[in-house]
């Protein structure tokens, strides 16, 4: 099932207005700069909007799973007031509800990239290279 071009629309422009939340309303202190809204998806019948984020300046694993652990606590306790924040700003008839996720993506490219470097692929073509 494919994501119809209207469900885009509404979840980039749900991201929008939660980042700028981020920027100038909401007043959280755990809620930091460093917080990035990355994806929203809206579900086929606007029912559901989740809304992947990612903390930038985490620190130590511990301190970053700790983080990210706060910036879910305070999405889901400012949820409410994120959700009428978007029915001011959006003409719909139902604001969808909104469900907060931690985005692993980063981290995951991050480990791809370390899986790359001990594969050491990149000296093999630079070789190949200077052979030619």
């Amino acid at each position: 099932m494919t994501k119809g071009y209207r469900q885009g629309r509404v979840g980039e422009e749900i991201r929008k207005i939660i980042s700028e939340l981020l920027f100038n309303g909401l007043k959280d202190p755990r809620l930091s700069p460093m917080v990035s809204i990355t994806a929203v998806e809206v579900t086929s019948d606007n029912s559901y909007a989740t809304c992947y984020f990612t903390v930038l300046d985490m620190g130590t694993p511990e301190e970053s799973q700790q983080k990210l652990d706060d910036t879910l606590k305070a999405f889901e306790k400012a949820k409410g007031y994120i959700r009428n924040e978007i029915s001011k700003e959006l003409k719909l008839r139902h604001v969808p509800e909104l469900i907060f996720k931690i985005d692993k993506s980063m981290e995951y490219g991050r480990h791809i990239s370390g899986i790359l470097d001990t594969l050491d692929i990149r000296h093999d073509e630079e070789e190949a290279e200077d052979e030619e």
